[in-house]
């Protein structure tokens, strides 16, 4: 291993300053920085960043195939639980116990992985329509999907990115490539 000494200090060049969880300027007061990243085809693994802490990621051994969610308080933004839930394998039911129950501000972070959408049923895509997704209606096998959304929210999320499954425009052998997103979402009063 070699240190740096002043004479490669001169020519190194200047890090751009990274915000939390990696955002390129900061959030205002009374905002979270979030990222969120789905998965790469059936390899790369999703990540959910909030304010510098990882809340699911492969390194936390806290994410699997389908739908990876992190419910957070929208005051406190403390991580209230993390789970992830087989849409290929796994029972819907597991998933709707999951996200029924949620108290109003709760935001709720989503980021797929492998296929999100083979288990959903009706009440799964009307549940993620009401906490503000425009995209859960036509959620398909394998596709990639990152949300945040929250209970009681009156519109639709601004914060959401889908890309449909297609064999002419998929980046990976069989998936479309991985989604990225990042933002300030305002903290509840």
């Amino acid at each position: 291993m070699r240190l740096a000494g002043p004479e490669n200090s001169v020519t190194a060049e200047p890090r751009a300053r990274k915000y939390k969880c990696g955002l390129p300027q900061p959030c205002p007061e009374e905002h979270l920085a979030f990222r969120i990243v789905s998965g790469a085809a059936n390899v790369i693994g999703p990540k959910i960043c909030l304010e510098d802490k990882m809340l699911m990621s492969s390194i936390k051994d806290n994410v699997g195939r389908g739908l990876n969610i992190a419910l957070v308080n929208g005051v406190s933004g403390e991580l209230l639980e993390a789970r992830a839930f087989d849409m290929w394998a796994g029972d819907v039911n597991d998933l709707l116990k999951f996200i029924r129950p949620l108290h109003e501000g709760t935001l709720v972070f989503v980021a797929s992985y492998d296929d999100p959408a083979t288990k959903m049923n009706e009440e799964t895509r009307k549940l993620f329509s009401e906490l503000g997704s425009r995209n859960a209606k036509e959620l398909a096998f394998r596709d990639s999907w990152v949300f945040v959304g929250a209970k009681g929210v009156q519109n639709k999320s601004p914060f959401e990115q889908h890309m449909k499954n297609s064999k002419h425009t998929n980046k990976y052998e069989g998936w479309p490539e991985a989604l990225e997103m990042e933002g300030c979402i305002p903290r509840r009063s």
